[in-house]
């Protein structure tokens, strides 16, 4: 699934989404729709601080940059997390995936 008001077609097996991306995820999550990954700064920072992510899945790549869009934008309340999983990858990836805590 994209979320986009830029683009009017995508291609595989995507849905195109234009409207109120928030209120899409709300509605998948309580349907039947399977896992839905969030993907992008603005969108997943949305998707925190409405409480709609189970599961965070952090790849940490050995590499320092000096700028960027923050990832984890400022937060109403703290998420509380349990770290369900920790691979390392050649190359020194590192990934940690973690649920919330409800």
């Amino acid at each position: 699934m994209v979320f986009s008001s830029t683009i009017d077609r995508v291609d595989w097996n995507t849905r195109l989404v234009s409207g109120d991306a928030i209120a899409e995820i709300t509605r998948l999550k309580a349907g039947d729709g399977g896992p839905t990954s969030v993907g992008g700064a603005t969108l997943a920072g949305a998707a925190m601080r409405a409480g709609l992510i189970d599961e965070y899945a952090l790849a940490t790549h050995p590499v320092l940059v000096g700028g960027g869009t923050p990832f984890f934008t400022a937060l109403d309340s703290w998420v509380n997390l349990d770290l369900v999983e920790t691979r390392t990858f050649p190359g020194g990836v590192v990934l940690t995936r973690y649920e919330t805590r409800r």
